[in-house]
């Protein structure tokens, strides 16, 4: 092995260079110089592939796993949560009731009601079960167990408060319906709202209490004093027809 330190004839700067005898003694310098490059193409390669991922920064893969979980999350509602009661074609408002509007065996009042979304009249919103809610009721295994049995005979089920005693605003009223709603797990409960309080008045409401409606408006029956143990298939099934 020679080493060479001789003065550049060109004056650049002397360079302590050893030249091997034997091209054989470079075996082990290659040998690393070509593991040394494979690290780097594998190097290369696995920022190529995750380069849509690192772009920007760590926000991407949060963001990919959020909208995957609102993906999942979107999916198992559709398919295991509570379903809309179905309408079923007008039906025409009975001509000929056996008592007055805002009575049992007469029409519901013609009066509105604002339900998500839009206007519609009280009568409008036949057949259905609707439950007139005191304040502060705690009634939510009641509620949920009506909205059992109101999916099994596909009845709509309502929530409207009882606002006599003008004890709540609207708008805490209205807060507490939707809390309530939410204990609905087998059918979709919706919140009526009156411009005044006049329901729970005219059926002089007791407790949770529900205004059974039939197809044609007519009010079947008013249930007061609800509770976890309801049962009202008998009416339900009535209300059918």
């Amino acid at each position: 092995m020679r080493h060479s330190g001789d003065p550049d004839d060109y004056g650049l700067p002397r360079i302590d260079i050893v030249v091997p005898d034997d091209a054989r003694e470079l075996d082990r310098d290659i040998l690393a110089y070509r593991r040394e490059e494979r690290r780097h193409r594998r190097r290369r390669r696995w920022r190529r592939l995750a380069s849509p991922l690192t772009r920007y920064g760590l926000a991407a893969p949060i963001i990919a796993g959020a909208l995957l979980i609102a993906l999942l999350s979107g999916t198992l509602i559709t398919v295991f949560g509570p379903k809309p009661t179905p309408r079923r074609p007008g039906q025409p408002v009975a001509d000929r009731p056996m008592a007055r509007p805002g009575q049992i065996g007469g029409v519901l009042p013609g009066w509105q009601v604002t339900v998500p979304g839009h206007r519609k009249r009280l009568i409008d919103l036949r057949p259905a079960v609707i439950l007139i809610v005191p304040p502060g009721c705690r009634c939510e295994a009641t509620v949920d167990e009506l909205s059992r049995q109101t999916e099994q005979y596909r009845i709509a089920l309502y929530l409207v408060a009882d606002r006599r005693d003008n004890r709540q605003s609207a708008e805490d009223s209205a807060k507490e319906m939707r809390k309530l709603a939410g204990a609905a797990r087998h059918a979709v409960a919706i919140v009526a709202q009156e411009d005044t309080p006049q329901l729970a008045k005219t059926y002089q409401a007791a407790g949770l209490t529900a205004v059974l409606v039939h197809t044609d408006g007519v009010v079947d029956e008013v249930v007061p004093s609800l509770r976890p143990d309801v049962h009202l298939d008998k009416q339900l099934n009535r209300l059918q027809t």
